[in-house]
């Protein structure tokens, strides 16, 4: 996570809200920290985070001013999609993924016929989210979602997560000293958000433990679990780069007021207006409802993308990082 420009909104990203404000949003000033402290201890311990857990979590806790210097400055909301994707998608990145793809076979077979969901798909978001296991981060979890509870831009949402935090230490899922993380608050080599790590971690190697952080098998399953349950076709991909004529291009803004997608139209449809494949073709005649996705505008690169697409997006709501996810993923199939 640390190596890869704050790639991931939350990490994982997993479930974050796509309406979430953006870094400009104007927020409520915050309440005093040791005011707004004691009201959230309060709310904790009524959800039922016993009083032991609460003092070891949050005796003495400071805000983090790096954390919201850092909240402002998402790579999502910095770059072109193509200066993000030549930083994320790197050949590094997929001559890893390729050497993974081959040393973890059995596993990822295992995992992709349990839980539909092919296996590129999964080692690209380990892929992102922390370089195959290599980066996890270093962030205390519970000072980064205490102090982005506390700046009140997105106070709900991080409360549930911090929330979320310490009931995993509460059950005993993982020490307070070693809960360490982006400072999103996204943990382990999935990156997960507490309570994405809560509702779809899975023990897959059948150890006892929903490990995330040191267990292979626990990552995979994690991730695929988490494709699947938000709906996952195992017949589909992700879509495709695509030629979009010029006229649909002009039209952009009245397909869409936010200029980044399409309202969704089949794939035949799409095709009797002038898309083709990025090489010129034409489209796949399958009749699935597809999304032109526009990450830069009407004058960028634009894609078509399947319904799988909008799982990826659950994981993380930025075009740029499911567009990332989904073209690691092609090159990691290639070049096997």
């Amino acid at each position: 996570m640390m190596r890869r420009l704050g790639l991931c909104l939350f990490g994982l990203a997993l479930c974050l809200v796509a309406a979430l404000p953006g870094p400009n949003a104007q927020a409520a000033p915050p309440a005093d920290w040791a005011a707004w402290l004691k009201e959230f201890r309060a709310k904790a311990a009524a959800k039922g985070i016993s009083a032991a857990t609460l003092d070891a979590a949050l005796a003495g806790l400071e805000p983090v001013q790096s954390i919201l210097e850092r909240d402002r400055k998402q790579a999502e909301f910095t770059l072109t999609f193509p200066q993000y994707s030549d930083r994320v998608v790197t050949e590094a990145k997929i001559q890893r993924g390729r050497e993974m793809a081959v040393k973890h076979a059995d596993l990822l077979a295992q995992v992709s016929a349990k839980y539909g969901v092919q296996s590129r798909f999964i080692l690209a978001i380990w892929g992102i989210e922390s370089f195959y296991g290599k980066y996890t981060g270093k962030d205390p979890v519970i000072a980064s979602l205490a102090t982005l509870s506390y700046d009140r831009r997105r106070s709900s949402f991080f409360q549930k997560q911090l929330i979320a935090a310490l009931r995993m230490a509460d059950k005993g899922y993982i020490e307070l000293e070693t809960m360490k993380g982006s400072w999103a608050g996204a943990m382990g080599q999935s990156q997960f958000i507490p309570t994405s790590y809560l509702a779809y971690a899975v023990d897959e190697d059948g150890d006892g433990r929903r490990d995330i952080w040191n267990s292979t098998p626990d990552v995979f399953g994690s991730i695929a679990n988490y494709l699947a349950k938000h709906g996952w076709k195992p017949d589909h991909t992700w879509g495709r780069a695509v030629q979009v004529p010029q006229s649909l291009r002009n039209g952009w803004s009245s397909i869409a007021a936010d200029k980044t997608k399409s309202k969704p139209r089949s794939l035949s449809a799409w095709n009797t207006q002038g898309v083709r494949k990025a090489g010129g073709g034409a489209l796949p005649g399958r009749d699935l409802q597809t999304i032109l996705v526009a990450p830069d505008g009407a004058k960028g690169v634009m894609f078509a993308t399947y319904p799988n697409y909008k799982r990826i997006l659950n994981y993380n709501p930025s075009h740029l990082y499911a567009l990332a996810v989904s073209l690691l993923s092609d090159q990691i199939e290639s070049r096997q």
